[in-house]
């Protein structure tokens, strides 16, 4: 199977870093969409949806479906249920925190992000299958960059909808281990259980989809042992990546009002404490570490994305 021979029925909308990809799945007794971009961009995910759904003669969108609950996943959630009255699923996991809107327990007060507060229909049970337009798929643990986090496997096609568990590149950041909870070992036995899985094709929640399954996990065992070896790679390479992804919806922003977030953001708090850094030797290196790596410019006062 190729990138341009997904069955029918299925579509992927490749977004970016800001908002993961939506798979958008039809059938005669079902619409669904896996994943819903961030808050900031739900007038294009609104938007996607209603061009699909015009595209193929459809009359709405029937369930929202969400891998993991970290913002750029579900921000959009709240947005599609107000326009098209559809059902929302969660990993079985997250039930209590969605139901308590509990932000500390859901990432965002954490991770420094924002999103919209939804209420869930449906739980997604590891092990158990769920329709998806015109096709069963069965529900996996995926835990490491999300302890919650699942999968979703088609085993007739062999599609894999990894979420962050796997990039054509690597996979997301390991969150868990910013505030001393076990994510490497979790990582490695999700790895583990996708290099069991007949697969012929992935559809990630970041990136183009891809077909070198092995080569993609080679890739990502490599980056594991990279990380691992040093806990404070992770703690790098996490701060850097949340800074990142703030700038992205930010733009631009004043770096004194740069600095008061970090300040502000517990994972920042707890990988400055791994890193042996005080907050204010912390709040100067990252946005100069982001500069240094490219993913940034700082014109003055100003820290600014770049592409």
């Amino acid at each position: 199977m190729s990138i341009l021979t997904l069955p029918p029925g299925i579509e992927v909308f490749e977004r970016g870093w800001l908002s993961a990809n939506n798979i958008f799945h039809f059938g005669d007794d079902d619409v669904s969409l896996v994943d819903s971009g961030y808050h900031t961009h739900q007038a294009m995910t609104i938007n996607l949806v209603r061009n699909a759904l015009e595209k193929h003669g459809l009359k709405t969108l029937n369930k929202v479906v969400n891998t993991h609950l970290h913002s750029d996943h579900c921000g959009g959630n709240a947005d599609l249920v107000k326009t098209f009255a559809c059902e929302i699923g969660i990993p079985a996991a997250e039930a209590l925190a969605v139901q308590d809107w509990n932000e500390e327990l859901l990432s965002y007060q954490n991770l420094g992000q924002e999103c919209p507060r939804f209420k869930h229909d449906y739980l997604l049970v590891p092990g158990n299958d769920i329709v998806l337009g015109r096709y069963t798929w069965k529900i996996l643990s995926a835990p490491g960059h999300d302890p919650h986090s699942v999968m979703l496997y088609q085993e007739r096609h062999g599609i894999l909808i990894s979420a962050d568990a796997l990039w054509e590149e690597g996979f997301g950041v390991i969150f868990p281990e910013l505030w001393g909870e076990p994510g490497f070992e979790e990582v490695a036995q999700t790895l583990d259980l996708i290099d069991d899985l007949a697969i012929s094709l992935v559809i990630p929640g970041h990136g183009k989809v891809f077909t070198d399954v092995a080569k993609s996990i080679a890739a990502a065992r490599s980056r594991l042992d990279y990380l691992a070896s040093d806990p404070d790679r992770n703690a790098r390479h996490g701060a850097k990546v949340l800074l990142k992804y703030k700038l992205i919806e930010w733009q631009s922003k004043g770096l004194n009002e740069v600095i008061d977030w970090i300040g502000r953001t517990p994972a920042l708090k707890s990988a400055a404490n791994q890193l042996n850094m005080d907050a204010q030797e912390f709040s100067q290196w990252l946005p100069q570490a982001l500069v240094k790596s490219g993913a940034a410019i700082l014109d003055g006062k100003n820290l600014i994305d770049k592409v």
